[in-house]
């Protein structure tokens, strides 16, 4: 499961990728109104990627938050891997410290499926392919 903070994440970007580009920047505080998520917090989040280059920003009175064309091409599973660290999709869905494919817990054979094949989703599809859903109403973006 997500947490919040990678859920947010994903959020704002996939907004990001629908309404900004080079020439459009969005401030925090436009980003959390629409959102519906604490300022403080999109912040924190947006800075994050930002400094690990999954989006970009820019500082100033024009300054804001925005999606370079290069921005668009990483995938989902970047933004996850900031957020929430790059073994996220290693850890027991149980929160079982042990639990592995040599030493299972009870769900583990079949949840360890699952978790293959969205971590392959998550790493193969761009912010732009997950975008284009939302902009074609194959997804949903709750703004």
């Amino acid at each position: 499961m997500l947490s919040n903070a990678s859920k947010y994440s994903i959020k704002a970007v996939l907004f990001l990728a629908e309404k900004s580009d080079d020439s459009s920047k969005l401030s925090v505080q436009i980003i959390a109104d629409t959102l519906m998520i604490p300022k403080p917090f999109i912040a924190k989040l947006l800075q994050r990627l930002a400094k690990a280059q999954i989006i970009s920003s820019t500082k100033g009175p024009n300054g804001g938050f925005y999606l370079s064309e290069n921005d668009k091409y990483h995938s989902i599973c970047d933004i996850i891997e900031v957020i929430d660290g790059p073994h996220f999709f290693e850890g027991c869905f149980m929160g079982l410290s042990k639990c592995n494919d040599e030493n299972p817990c009870s769900v583990h054979p079949i949840v360890a499926k699952f978790r293959e094949q969205i971590l392959h989703q998550f790493k193969e599809k761009t912010i732009e392919d997950f975008s284009a859903e939302v902009q074609n109403n194959k997804g949903l973006l709750d703004i």
